[in-house]
């Protein structure tokens, strides 16, 4: 299988407000970006926007590393919380329904097909990919607000 690593990000401006979502792809030297622009959504869904996208535009099961300074992603994978929400039919230990289920389903469906390894990183620091990521992210804020002005 491939070894891939992925950095991903997620930026709103405002929360809920105007989000966008960085990827950077890197297999054997090759550098793959994209990113993506949504009018009105939260922080979180563009973190996990940015994951789904990622692993979208991978055609074949990979050995994938994923960087992402995401808690709320990152830790829903090692500490088992999407294994015991799927258990509880979507609900939390409390008891209520799992916020952006639609996108958990849609991310548990596309890392189920890899072998993922989930790495929290810290946001805004020295990880040059976790940077650009957040540059493409807040980038597609910034041309959309050009666009649209």
């Amino acid at each position: 299988m491939k070894d891939i690593e992925i950095y991903t990000d997620g930026a709103c401006s405002g929360n809920p407000g105007a989000g966008g979502w960085g990827v950077v792809l890197l297999y054997r030297g090759t550098v793959k970006e994209m990113s993506g622009y949504e009018p009105h959504t939260t922080n979180n869904r563009m973190e996990m926007m940015a994951v789904i996208k990622a692993l979208e535009a991978i055609n074949e099961p990979c050995n994938i590393t994923l960087y992402s300074d995401s808690a709320y992603t990152i830790n829903a994978f090692l500490d088992n919380w999407v294994e015991s929400w799927i258990k509880n039919n979507w609900r939390t230990s409390t008891k209520k329904e799992v916020k952006n289920r639609d996108l958990w389903e849609r991310l548990t469906f596309l890392a189920e097909k890899h072998n993922m390894t989930w790495v929290k990183v810290k946001g805004h620091s020295d990880n040059f990919y976790n940077n650009r990521c957040d540059e493409l992210a807040t980038g597609e804020i910034k041309n959309a607000r050009v666009s649209t002005s």
